[in-house]
C-alpha cells in the first residue's frame, strides 16, 4: 500500500501541485516496473564517455566514483518520461557531483555534456568554494539545484538566475546517504530529497536522452539506481514539428 502511495503521490506532484511530502520507502524493483540500473556487481548498464577505467568501480555492492578525471558515464539507453530513484553519499567535504537527465552525452569543448543536471553537492561546498570576494556561495547550491547545462534551456520554479533551487534544505552531509526521487515528464522535472518534493523545473527544450553520472573532483558512492519508464509524451511530436517546418529555398527573399 505505501509503495503504491509513493508512486501515486510522485505523479500527483508533477501534474497537480508543486510540492508534497511522500513516503520514505522506495518501491521494490519491478513491483511497478522499476528496473535496477545498478545491480551491485558490475557496470553492465553504463558506458564510459570521457573518464577513465579507474574512475568507476564496484566495491562491497556500492558504485564508487573517484571523482577524477572530471567527466561522465552514461546509461546504455535513452529515456524520455520516467521516475528515477537514486541514493548517494559524498565521502569528502565540499564534494561535487550530479546526475544528468535527457543528456546528449556528447561533451564538446567541455568535460560535461548538455542535459538537465540534478545537482549533488556536499554541505561544505559553499564554504570551501567561496566566491571571488571570499564570501560563501549561496546555500541553494547544495540541496538539489536543477538547471540546464551545456546550453539546455528550461524555466525554474524557484529561480536563482536560470537555475531552480530547492525551497527547503534536505540534503545530508559527508558520509550520510541521500535519496533523490526524480519525476521527469514532457520537459518538466520534480525532485524529492529524502522524502519530500522540494524543487522543480519545466519546459526543458530536451525531453529525451541519456542519464549521465558525473565525476567532478571528489569521491562519491551510489547504492541504488532504479528507473521506471512512463508512457511516451511530446518528445517525438516536438521532433516532428521541427522536421516538418518548411525550409527556406536558397536565394529566396522573405516577403514583407
Amino acid at each position: 500500500m505505501r509503495t503504491r502511495q509513493h508512486l501515486c503521490l510522485a505523479l500527483a506532484a508533477l501534474f497537480c501541485f508543486p510540492f508534497c511530502v511522500v513516503a520514505d520507502e522506495v518501491a521494490p524493483a519491478n513491483e511497478f516496473g522499476f528496473v535496477d540500473l545498478f545491480n551491485g556487481k558490475d557496470l553492465s548498464n553504463w558506458v564510459d564517455v570521457n573518464t577513465s577505467p579507474e574512475t568507476w568501480s564496484v566495491k562491497d555492492g556500492l558504485l564508487v566514483c573517484t571523482g577524477n578525471p572530471i567527466g561522465v558515464m552514461r546509461s546504455t539507453k535513452q529515456y524520455e518520461n520516467f521516475i528515477l530513484v537514486i541514493e548517494w553519499r559524498h565521502m569528502e567535504a565540499g564534494g561535487n557531483s550530479g546526475v544528468f537527465l535527457w543528456s546528449d552525452a556528447k561533451p564538446e569543448g567541455n568535460r560535461l555534456p548538455k542535459g538537465m543536471e540534478v545537482q549533488m553537492l556536499e554541505l561544505e561546498y559553499p564554504y570551501l568554494h567561496a566566491d571571488k570576494d571570499g564570501n560563501p556561495r549561496h546555500l541553494g547550491y547544495v540541496s538539489g539545484e536543477l538547471f540546464g547545462a551545456g546550453g539546455m534551456n528550461a524555466i525554474p520554479e524557484n529561480p536563482r538566475g536560470s537555475r531552480s533551487m530547492s525551497f527547503e534544505m534536505r540534503c545530508k552531509g559527508k558520509g550520510e546517504w541521500n535519496q533523490y526521487v526524480v519525476v521527469a515528464v514532457d520537459g518538466s522535472v520534480k525532485l524529492s530529497i529524502n522524502g519530500k518534493f522540494v524543487n522543480g523545473i519545466r519546459e526543458a527544450d530536451l525531453r529525451r536522452g541519456y542519464l549521465c553520472l558525473e565525476s567532478e573532483g571528489a569521491e562519491i558512492h551510489f547504492r541504488k539506481i532504479q528507473i521506471m519508464e512512463l508512457p511516451a509524451g511530446r518528445a517525438e511530436d516536438l521532433k516532428m514539428t521541427l522536421e516538418d517546418e518548411p525550409k527556406k529555398e536558397e536565394g529566396a527573399e522573405e516577403k514583407k
